[in-house]
């Protein structure tokens, strides 16, 4: 698999390693005596960094509007129905992942289609598995219109994920796996599908983004 390093780690990598170089140019000239274990465990903590901001190249292995692909990496935390109050309001099928620190971040298109509808709501920072985190939390909402109705997808920001990106907006026209956004630092990505699709995925099933098929539609 080829790695990649997403473009929204590109400046935290660079700040990172630079206060780490000068952290351990400091130790050495002043305090020999740490040098060794501060350098360990700096190599350390950036390779964690590192490893969050990679951005591995996956291709849907069958484009199909009606399978709808994990927009993200992580473990299937919720699969009820529930009424959807912002867009639909009306009852869907609700399907959520959420993504560790130590998951892959980047968030995938789970169908092609036309973006109808896209809201960005600032809020709170409950963490990402909380139920008031859908409708409380830092959150954007996307509607995809996959030519035989549509389907609502939710970023949310969790207790240590400031920093939602997103590269879609209303009206463009977007690819099944194709990127559609970043989110830095633990998380939770909704979905909301009709009543009648069919789930392939059980609770606490770990996915990857454009691999796993979340359901049938």
């Amino acid at each position: 698999m080829q790695f990649r390093i997403h473009k929204e780690g590109t400046t935290i990598l660079v700040v990172t390693a630079l206060i780490l170089v000068a952290l351990n140019v400091a130790l050495y000239l002043l305090l020999p005596i740490v040098f060794w274990p501060v350098l360990v465990l700096s190599l350390v903590f950036y390779g964690i960094v590192l490893q969050f901001f990679r951005n591995p190249v996956r291709m849907v292995p069958d484009m199909d509007n009606h399978l709808v692909y994990a927009p993200a990496d992580g473990r299937v935390c919720v699969i009820e129905e529930v009424f959807e109050p912002e867009y639909f309001k009306e009852k869907r099928l609700q399907v959520s992942v959420f993504m560790s620190p130590f998951n892959v971040h980047v968030n995938r298109n789970p169908v092609s289609g036309k973006v109808n509808y896209f809201r960005y709501h600032p809020g709170k920072f409950l963490v990402a598995w909380h139920p008031k985190s859908s409708t409380e939390n830092e959150r954007t909402t996307v509607v995809y219109d996959f030519g035989q109705g549509e389907i609502l997808m939710r970023q949310i920001a969790g207790a240590l994920a400031k920093r939602i990106r997103w590269y879609i907006g209303e009206g463009e026209k977007v690819q099944q796996g194709g990127d559609m956004g970043f989110i830095k630092f633990g998380s939770r990505v909704d979905l909301y599908l009709p009543l009648d699709a069919k789930v392939e995925v059980t609770m606490d099933q770990h996915v990857k983004g454009n691999k796993t098929v979340i359901a049938r539609i």
